[in-house]
């Protein structure tokens, strides 16, 4: 039996011998086209190629691809699990010529590996090409040898592949194997043919026109071959199964979910056993890549995969999250091949982890909405969209996990009446958004925008310029001048100023002009944005005469906040390295604000950063300013910039010409330290940042940090700040500065210590003193109790004292309620003997609730809670001696 491994080493082998160049997989973020959500096929990341916009140092080239199916166009999400061959992530084998070979090398290639090297018995196999596709027909004629009964012509966009309306296209030719007469269906182009008899294993597309827009097609100059074979696919039929779920990486992963559930995947429960394999790897492939789970775009398929998996595993009767501790098994599958697994094992796990446990708090409230509002629907019935855009829109439910439960049941869900309610939601939203009126629609920044063109932003070499004023827009409309006193917004023809974006602030600045009358004016510039993606939209206050359009005005930067701002955009760029650098590629930007003032920069990572790890990447960033090397910029198409290691920010929107920033060298490796997309301005050496230093690291979201930094003078006068700090605390103690924490711990220890007394003295003090005087005992209904308040004892204080007259009262109940800072804390401790007549957390739940409290928590023994009113402490133990008395 040859593995997946085998098969898919053994693919690209075979295509390696025969001249073509071995290419790594992309990430499933697509790099060079923003149509995508992600990469859906083979041949995607090759579409410039074909396109002859971009070149490479190959002409034939092969690959196994990841790729991901579950949003937009191609979304196979609902039928993972229940059909053999659906998947949200599979790899797609593929061989690609880019002008070098056609159809007759093409056709021969597949043929021999299939039926030579993969062994494929011949008579199991047919093909299908386009309708007039004479020329291929007569081709698997003499290659394979194959009679006109077992090659069928196909009609329409089956079978004739094209990359959009207009460009490359071309007929396909496809190889199907029969799984055998055992399993219902009949071969591609008869009535049976959506039956799971005949399976596709490998398409061949034949790149052979130029589609006009005109719908007429040319002859391509260079005709080129892209291919698909799908390796789960072929796998099931050399490993003579039929469904994919049965081939040896997912036999392998079902196992592993079965161990984790104490299940097996048989009858209704291996459909639940399914999905949990395949959404593992697209999970954890997706977060991989820089994917994290959130509320929108790419991240929020992904939260719908992980939670339709992790629904599936609370089907199961998984108690504690699952997904997570089956991450190594799967690294251990398909880590040799894609090594990005291993080196974000830990992230996928966490990031797992995290989401199941935020999950599971809201999952049993929804569920039990969904309870409530079937429990009258019988096979057939239909859920109302209302509930279903309840659940989504407040219990985090995804609409196809709603589904998915619906189908479980026999019912399904009103979708029509939720895209209503989802729609009138997507309204409101975009009603408060604009209520104000203050500034003017999309719609309208649009218009001005094809009207006026694009303002020029010459603000890279210059902080000063002059511009025409061409708008004014005034509480969302447009008028013809701004008087003194008032503000709004302006549009100039060109501009110093730069517009809000890519995390930097807007700058700020003066302006002057003189009116057509020889009338001095004058306006602050209060900050800048950008709309209609390269208008800059100026928010000025006049203080001075009258400002006109058609004005020619003087335009002034803030000179010395746009210095610092630079420099602190700069080492945001420096910091992203460092990032990658000391916590791994898994490191994503997700969002940053640099100004005059600090930079904030965010980041995927699902752990507190430690101080050991903030020091090296200050250490890094610092060491990179003190190289003082010149900062490069080059203007390049996003794609090429991406393919020289140039870092893009996923969901970012670049235009058809980018800007790319290369700062410093790296410290251990011949290549430079940072290179990145930017806009934006930066400093012309990193030597101008002067200093780094990171002020604060905290966490912000699931899986999301932020770091806060300052550079320059600012850096330096944190630093003396600290320094200050230090020298004054060395005064104190009398040392000297470096002596101080070792000063600060001997303190902190005596500290401790006394504590520690201090809290043996309340609890001998509580028990009655050292001398052991006499404890009061009471008897309710024949229950021995010990009662008491204790004042300045806190709760974990109690636990002592607590088991201190355990021992005392030898079989009974100890109720301590101790007050701190006008709070209360409730101890109960049971002897083992009456745990069979009184549960410690009970008792404890009614005292804290006589207290004012929500609760308590524990076990029959022992249970501790807390309340807000110490002042109450005799009303928790009375509801004690009342529970007691039954």
């Amino acid at each position: 039996m040859s593995s997946l491994k085998q098969i898919r080493s053994s693919f690209l082998d075979y295509f390696a011998a025969d001249g073509h160049a071995k290419v790594q997989s992309a990430p499933l973020v697509p790099q060079n086209d923003p149509t995508l959500l992600f990469v859906n096929a083979g041949m995607v990341p090759f579409k410039n190629v074909f396109t002859g916009q971009e070149k490479r140092p190959y002409t034939r080239a092969t690959s196994a691809q990841k790729c991901v199916r579950a949003g937009g166009k191609h979304n196979d999400l609902d039928n993972v699990g229940y059909t053999a061959r659906h998947h949200t992530f599979f790899e797609m084998m593929g061989n690609f010529s880019f002008g070098d070979y056609f159809k007759e090398h093409a056709i021969e290639a597949a043929w021999n590996l299939i039926t030579k090297d993969f062994g494929i018995p011949k008579d199991r196999l047919m093909v299908t090409t386009y309708i007039d596709d004479d020329e291929a027909v007569e081709l698997w004629k003499k290659i394979a040898g194959l009679p006109e009964s077992r090659i069928t012509r196909i009609a329409g966009s089956d079978n004739f592949w094209s990359m959009g309306d207009t460009g490359p296209c071309g007929p396909c030719t496809e190889i199907f194997y029969d799984h055998g007469d055992h399993i219902w269906g009949g071969p591609p182009g008869t009535p049976d043919e959506d039956g799971d008899r005949w399976v596709e294993i490998w398409n061949l597309v034949f790149m052979q026109f130029d589609q006009q827009a005109d719908g007429s097609r040319s002859l391509l100059p260079r005709p080129s071959i892209d291919t698909g074979m799908g390796l789960e696919r072929v796998a099931a039929v050399l490993q003579g199964v039929h469904s994919n779920y049965e081939t040896d990486l997912f036999r392998t992963l079902i196992a592993a979910s079965e161990h984790a559930t104490n299940t097996s995947a048989e009858g209704d429960r291996a459909p639940s056993h399914r999905v949990i394999a395949d959404h593992l790897r697209s999970s954890s492939f997706l977060i991989a890549d820089g994917v994290t789970p959130s509320n929108e775009g790419r991240g929020y398929v992904l939260r719908r995969i992980m939670r339709r998996a992790m629904r599936h595993a609370h089907l199961l009767g998984a108690a504690d999250p699952l997904m997570h501790r089956l991450v190594p098994t799967l690294v251990a599958e398909m880590g040799e091949a894609y090594p990005e697994l291993r080196r974000a094992e830990a992230f996928i796990t966490d990031t797992l982890k995290q989401e199941e446990i935020r999950f599971r708090t809201t999952l049993g409230r929804g569920m039990g909405l969904l309870e409530d509002a079937s429990k009258d629907l019988g096979e057939g019935g239909v859920l109302s969209g209302q509930t279903a855009f309840t659940l989504y829109d407040t219990y985090g439910f995804p609409l196809d996990l709603t589904q998915d439960e619906a189908r479980r049941r026999g019912f399904s869900v009103d979708t029509d009446a939720f895209d209503v309610a989802m729609n009138e939601q997507r309204s409101r939203s975009r009603e408060h958004w604009t209520g104000s009126g203050q500034t003017a629609s999309t719609a309208e920044w649009l218009a001005l925008r094809d009207r006026l063109g694009a303002t020029e932003f010459t603000g890279y070499d210059t902080t000063d310029g002059t511009g025409e004023v061409i708008a004014i827009v005034q509480d969302g409309a447009s008028v013809d001048t701004l008087e003194s006193g008032q503000t709004a917004e302006v549009l100039f023809d060109k501009t110093p100023f730069y517009g809000e974006g890519g995390g930097q602030a807007g700058d700020r600045g003066e302006i002057e002009w003189t009116d057509a009358s020889g009338r001095q004016g004058a306006g602050t510039v209060l900050d800048v944005q950008k709309h209609a993606q390269d208008l800059f939209a100026h928010k000025i206050a006049v203080t001075s005469g009258t400002l006109a359009i058609g004005a020619t005005v003087k335009l002034r930067v803030d000179a010395d906040a746009r210095l610092t701002t630079r420099a602190n955009h700069s080492a945001a760029h420096l910091l992203h390295a460092a990032l990658k650098n000391v916590l791994g590629p898994h490191v994503a930007q997700k969002g940053q604000m640099v100004d005059a003032d600090r930079l904030r920069f965010d980041f995927s990572h699902n752990a507190p950063v430690t101080e050991d790890e903030l020091a090296r990447m200050e250490d890094e960033v610092n060491a990179v300013i003190r190289q003082n090397l010149p900062a490069a910029t080059e203007l390049m198409a996003p794609e090429k910039a991406i393919e020289a290691g140039a870092v893009a920010l996923f969901g970012e929107k670049y235009g058809d010409e980018v800007r790319v920033l290369t700062l410093g060298h790296a410290l251990n490796a011949d290549k430079p330290y940072s290179v990145e997309l930017c806009g934006g301005t930066h400093v012309a050496r990193t030597g101008d940042i002067a200093l780094f230093r990171i002020t604060a690291e905290t966490g912000i979201a699931a899986g999301v940090r932020r770091i806060e930094a300052l550079t320059g003078e600012a850096a330096r006068q944190h630093l003396l700040a600290q320094a200050g700090v230090a020298k004054g605390l060395a005064q104190t103690f009398k040392v000297q500065p470096l002596d101080v924490p070792a000063r600060v711990e001997a303190l902190t220890t005596d500290r401790k210590a006394l504590e520690k007394q201090v809290a043996e003295l309340k609890k001998q003090l509580a028990l009655g003193g050292a001398e052991g005087a006499a404890v009061v005992v009471e008897e309710i209904n024949g229950i021995k109790l010990i009662a008491r308040v204790l004042d300045g004892v806190d709760g974990k204080g109690l636990r002592g004292v607590a088991e201190g007259f355990r021992t005392h009262v030898g079989s009974g109940v100890v109720a301590l309620v101790g007050v701190t800072d006008g709070k209360a804390a409730i101890t109960v401790a049971v002897t083992s003997d009456m745990t069979d007549r009184v549960n410690a957390a009970n008792l404890a739940r009614a005292a804290v609730i006589a207290m004012g409290g929500q609760g308590a928590g524990g076990k029959p023994d022992f249970a501790q809670g807390g309340a807000p009113d110490g002042s109450r402490a005799e009303d928790g133990l009375a509801a004690i001696r009342t529970a007691l008395e039954g």
